[in-house]
């Protein structure tokens, strides 16, 4: 099982931000994730909540099955110590993802408190930073 776990306001994507974030869908990244999973033989839980204890949840679950996660924490990237606490505990890969290029906007926006703690990360490739990122976690 490998996690797809999305944070604050991805279940808006096609509709937020577009000029930034595009026009595709969640539904088209969940349905992507999908296939690319199916591509690969691996099974995939793709998830999105805008509820920090929520994702925790989800982190802690990865932690006790001993599973690889791929993770877009979204607003939560630049602040948020728990989620980065429970991403330390991780005993799989971690790819941190991100649609846009992180580096390319607000200077706030560039410091990522998962990124320390990450495999690795991908950032400014849309959706397909998604694909990429399982399939390294595949190889």
């Amino acid at each position: 099982m490998i996690y797809v776990l999305n944070g604050p306001n991805l279940n808006r994507l096609g509709t937020r931000e577009p000029d930034i974030y595009g026009k595709t869908t969640y539904q088209d990244l969940v349905d992507m994730c999908l296939s690319v999973a199916e591509d690969l033989g691996v099974t995939v839980q793709v998830e999105q909540t805008n509820a920090e204890h929520q994702m925790i949840e989800w982190l802690h679950r990865a932690v006790d099955e001993g599973a690889d996660v791929v993770l877009n924490p979204a607003a939560w990237t630049h602040y948020n110590i728990a989620i980065r606490d429970a991403c330390a505990l991780l005993r799989g890969k971690l790819v941190e993802v991100h649609i846009s290029n992180i580096h390319q906007r607000e200077e706030w926006r560039h410091h990522s408190v998962i990124s320390a703690v990450a495999t690795g990360v991908i950032a400014g490739l849309g959706i397909d930073g998604y694909r990429l990122a399982l399939e390294h976690i595949c190889r």
